[in-house]
């Protein structure tokens, strides 16, 4: 059972806008903390954009200005908004998130199975 899917990749040319999505879930009651990391071919995975529980967020000094992420609590949702592309932002986009599952009494981190981005100049 995935506890995060993500939804949103694809192939834009430089300068396109691409917006990717992190479903929870109903297996997950709660996230505290989440994020998006990327993986290109050949590299170590990144920690590209953060959001905590109060919507504090940090990002990678390449990707800001123009990436956004945001959180829909409610739907146990986060989005990653991404502007401007360029090809170095080709990768596979990955969702984490510390979150409570149902039964569960303590916060575990989970990962999705991870969204292409693929950007051509």
């Amino acid at each position: 059972q995935a506890m995060l899917v993500e939804s949103g990749g694809g192939l834009v040319q430089s300068g396109e806008s691409l917006r990717l999505s992190c479903a929870a879930s109903g297996y997950i009651r709660d996230i505290n903390r989440a994020a998006w990391y990327r993986q290109a071919p050949g590299k170590q995975r990144e920690l590209v954009a953060s959001i905590t529980r109060g919507d504090a967020r940090d990002y990678l000094d390449s990707v800001k200005g123009r990436f956004d992420i945001t959180r829909d609590n409610s739907l146990n949702r986060v989005y990653l908004q991404m502007n401007n592309l360029k090809p170095e932002d080709t990768a596979v986009y990955y969702c984490w998130a510390d979150a409570l599952p149902y039964g569960g009494d303590a916060y575990k981190q989970y990962w999705g199975q991870g969204t292409q981005v693929t950007v051509s100049s």
